[in-house]
C-alpha cells in the first residue's frame, strides 16, 4: 500500500511540474516530447521533489535547447571532429550504459569558438541517450586530459562540460573520470570541487596505474640487463667465494634473481681473505661468504642482527661483523622487540595517481576510485573507428554523409594508444 501511494505522489508531482511549464508558455509537440515522465522525474529528483524549483530548471533548459537548436543538430557540421575521434560514444558497459569519450586537444578552443565546442558535446550526448536502452538512463564520462599541458585550460573546459551535463542533463552522469589531467590539475580541481554539483561523480585517475608490469623472463631480449647478471660459471674457483672486490670494508654482491628494479645491489659485508668464512651451510655460523643469491636482496641494507638467523647471535663469530670497530653494549636488548626501519619506496616508483589523492584520503577509498575505472578501461584504449560510430547514429542525427572523405580522416590517439 506504500509503494502505491508513493507512485501516485510521484505521479501528482510530475503533472504539478508539467502545469507550471504550461501556464508560463504553452509548449510545442517537440517540446511536449522531450517533457516526458522519465525527465520531469529527473529533474524533480535533481531539486529534492521540489516542484516550483524543478519547473523553473525545466524551463531554462527548454530555453536554452532551443537557443542552442539541439533540433537541428546532424553529423556533418562536426566532420572534421568526428574524423579525428575528438568526442564519440565508444560502446556500452555491463549494464548496458553508453560510454562516451572526449578527447578534446589544448588548441581546440583556439580554433573553435565555445559554442562550438558546446554544440558537439550537446551532439554526442544526444548520441548517447539514443543508444540507451528502455530500461537504462545514465552513460560514462570518460575525459581524457593527456593533451592538455595546462591545468587552467583544461579545467575551464571540464567546468563547463560539468555543468552543461548538470543543468541541462540532470540525472544523466552515472559517473565521470579524469585522465592523465595536467600536473597542477589537482591544487585547481580542490578548490573548484566543494562548489561543483557533480563532483561526487568524477573521479581523477592515471593510465600508468594500469600500466602491465614488466616481465623479466627472458633475459636473452634485454642484452644489457643481461650482462650484469651474476654467471658463476664465468668465474674461476678459486675466486668463486664472493667476488674479486680486493677492499676489505664493502663489496658488490650481484644477485641471480631479477626480482627487484635494480640488477644488483649494495652489501656492507666485510670480505677481506682472513675474515671469509667456510663456504658450506651450517646452523651455528652465518658468514658473509653465505650470501647466496637468494638473500642478496633482502640483506643488503639490513642490519647484522637482522641478517643472523633466530637463536643464533651468540654463535656468530667476531669476523662477521664489519671492520669498523662498534662501541660496547650497555646493557643487554632482547632482538625480537627491536624494530628494523624500512627503507623507503622511491618516489620515481610511486604512480602519479598519488599525487591527486589527498592524504588523508584512505587507501580503501583510492583503491575503490581505481577499480571503479577497470570496467572502463577497455573502451578508452580502444581504437577510434569512426565507420562505428556513425552507426549508432539514428535520423536526423546521421546527416547525410556516409562515406568518411579519406583526406580528412586522421586519428588522435591518447598517450595509452600510443604504445
Amino acid at each position: 500500500m506504500g509503494k502505491k501511494d508513493q507512485n501516485q505522489k510521484d505521479r501528482e508531482r510530475v503533472q504539478a511540474v508539467l502545469q507550471l511549464l504550461k501556464k508560463q508558455s504553452p509548449l510545442t509537440v517537440k517540446q511536449e516530447k522531450f517533457c516526458n515522465n522519465a525527465c520531469v522525474e529527473r529533474f524533480l529528483k535533481a531539486k529534492g521533489d521540489n516542484v516550483k524549483r524543478a519547473a523553473k530548471q525545466l524551463r531554462n533548459c527548454l530555453t536554452w535547447r532551443e537557443t542552442l537548436g539541439t533540433d537541428n543538430l546532424i553529423a556533418d557540421e562536426f566532420s572534421a571532429e568526428l574524423a579525428e575521434g575528438i568526442a564519440y560514444v565508444a560502446g556500452q558497459d555491463d549494464e548496458s550504459r553508453p560510454v562516451m569519450i572526449l578527447r578534446v586537444k589544448q588548441d581546440y578552443q583556439k580554433l573553435h569558438s565555445q559554442k562550438l565546442f558546446t554544440r558537439l558535446l550537446v551532439f554526442t550526448m544526444e548520441v548517447a541517450i539514443q543508444t540507451m536502452a528502455k530500461n537504462v538512463e545514465q552513460f560514462v564520462l570518460l575525459f581524457d586530459a593527456s593533451f592538455f599541458r595546462s591545468a587552467s585550460a583544461f579545467m575551464n573546459i571540464l567546468l563547463a562540460t560539468l555543468k552543461i551535463i548538470g543543468d541541462y542533463y540532470p540525472g544523466r552522469l552515472h559517473k565521470a573520470f579524469v585522465i592523465d589531467p595536467p600536473s597542477l590539475f589537482s591544487y585547481l580541481w580542490k578548490g573548484v570541487k566543494p562548489f561543483l554539483e557533480l563532483s561526487p561523480l568524477t573521479t581523477v585517475v592515471s593510465s600508468l596505474d594500469f600500466e602491465e608490469p614488466l616481465e623479466y623472463n627472458n633475459f636473452k631480449s634485454y642484452p644489457r640487463a643481461s650482462s650484469l647478471r651474476f654467471d658463476p660459471s664465468t668465474i674461476p674457483s678459486s675466486t668463486a667465494k664472493i667476488g674479486s672486490c680486493s677492499s676489505s670494508r664493502f663489496s658488490f654482491t650481484v644477485s641471480h634473481h631479477f626480482d627487484s628494479v635494480k640488477p644488483w645491489y649494495l652489501t656492507l659485508t666485510d670480505t677481506s681473505a682472513s675474515k671469509v668464512g667456510p663456504t658450506a651451510p651450517s646452523a651455528a655460523l652465518l658468514g658473509p661468504a653465505l650470501i647466496s643469491p637468494l638473500n642478496a636482496r633482502s640483506f643488503s641494507f639490513a642490519s647484522p642482527a637482522a641478517r643472523t638467523p633466530p637463536n643464533t647471535f651468540g654463535a656468530v663469530k667476531k669476523g662477521f661483523f664489519p671492520s669498523t670497530p662498534m662501541p660496547q653494549k650497555t646493557q643487554k636488548f632482547d632482538l625480537s622487540t627491536i624494530n628494523h626501519p624500512r627503507t623507503p619506496k622511491p618516489s620515481f616508483l610511486q604512480s602519479p595517481a598519488l599525487f591527486f589523492r589527498s592524504r588523508d584520503c584512505h587507501v580503501s577509498r583510492a583503491d575503490k576510485c581505481r577499480d571503479s575505472f577497470v570496467p572502463f578501461l577497455k573502451f578508452y584504449r580502444r581504437p577510434y573507428d569512426e565507420m562505428t560510430y556513425r552507426s549508432k547514429m539514428r535520423p536526423p542525427l546521421g546527416g547525410l554523409i556516409s562515406i568518411v572523405a579519406p583526406h580528412i580522416r586522421r586519428r588522435h590517439m591518447s598517450v595509452s594508444q600510443r604504445f
